[in-house]
């Protein structure tokens, strides 16, 4: 099979609709259709059927679409061993990082990236620590960036702590909580961090919010704090600018110290070897500098 045959029974497996993989791979539906009946010829087996879920694989499919990403992936470590013995920096650099990382903070990191190396392409995903992990172990990404503990067990390096605060625009202190009827806005993450939340909740009030209102973004529970809606528990690294609102420090009163959130560079040592990636450490080293001087965002 060659490489636009390979990618056309990834694409297809992945998107799980002829038209969707149709517009990725930049093919018209018939030409799709037509290249997908060649590649089914070839292999002398039905690879894909129609159902109502959408295009499924066949079970000779699965061992096709499994041998197709496995050409695939072993072309890309190829051609990233290659690039690695040449001095430019260049290749793509595939990062897996946190949501909220990935909408605030790493955008500058990238910029100067990209102005320092323009010959390397960059592959980023954003999700949960725990999808970051899978993508890591699955070889989707070289590179993670994660938030809170994560049971990682090669490379690991610690970027910067920020600290988490209750926004509002009416309450002021921690203990109008207990008396206010506005609702709590959370926003869905993983379980580790609404395990801290909850914990830190359950030392300080004994009943749970009265009144919820759960989103499925941090953007979006952000701006429904701002707008007064309500409060919500924000790290500090969604409230860098200069929001009207009432930043109140989440405190441990119990053994003294502010709630904080840490954040982690994490991969495989084999992956920090690439040029790409070792360029790429080396800036986002430099930018936690910065932010490890205050030792945590204000």
């Amino acid at each position: 099979m060659s490489m636009i045959e390979l990618e056309i029974i990834k694409t297809l497996a992945e998107e799980g609709n002829m038209r969707k993989a149709a517009d990725r791979l930049f093919l018209s539906q018939p030409a799709l259709s037509q290249r997908l009946q060649s590649i089914e010829k070839e292999w002398d087996t039905l690879l894909f059927i129609r159902s109502q879920k959408g295009l499924e694989p066949t079970p000779a499919g699965e061992l096709v679409v499994e041998y197709a990403r496995e050409a695939i992936l072993k072309k890309e470590e190829a051609l990233e061993m290659i690039a690695s013995m040449a001095d430019k920096v260049h290749g793509t650099l595939k990062i897996a990082c946190a949501s909220i990382i990935g909408h605030t903070w790493l955008p500058q990191v990238l910029k100067e990236f990209v102005e320092r190396y323009p010959d390397a392409q960059i592959s980023l995903m954003t999700g949960w620590s725990s999808e970051i992990v899978k993508a890591l172990n699955e070889r989707e990404a070289h590179i993670g960036i994660v938030r809170g503990q994560t049971d990682w067990k090669s490379r690991k390096e610690y970027l910067f702590r920020d600290q988490l605060y209750l926004v509002d625009n009416e309450i002021t202190s921690l203990d109008q909580i207990r008396e206010t009827t506005r609702p709590f806005v959370q926003f869905k993450s993983d379980s580790n961090y609404h395990r801290e939340i909850q914990h830190w909740w359950q030392r300080h009030f004994s009943q749970k919010p009265e009144r919820q209102i759960t989103v499925d973004q941090i953007e979006t529970c952000k701006q429904l704090a701002l707008n007064g809606i309500g409060y919500a528990i924000l790290p500090a690294i969604t409230l860098i600018g200069d929001e009207k609102v009432n930043k109140i420090p989440l405190l441990n009163s119990e053994e003294e110290f502010e709630l904080t959130r840490d954040t982690w560079l994490i991969g495989y040592e084999s992956s920090f070897a690439l040029k790409q990636v070792s360029a790429f450490t080396e800036i986002v080293q430099q930018h936690a500098k910065m932010i490890q001087k205050n030792e945590s965002f204000q």
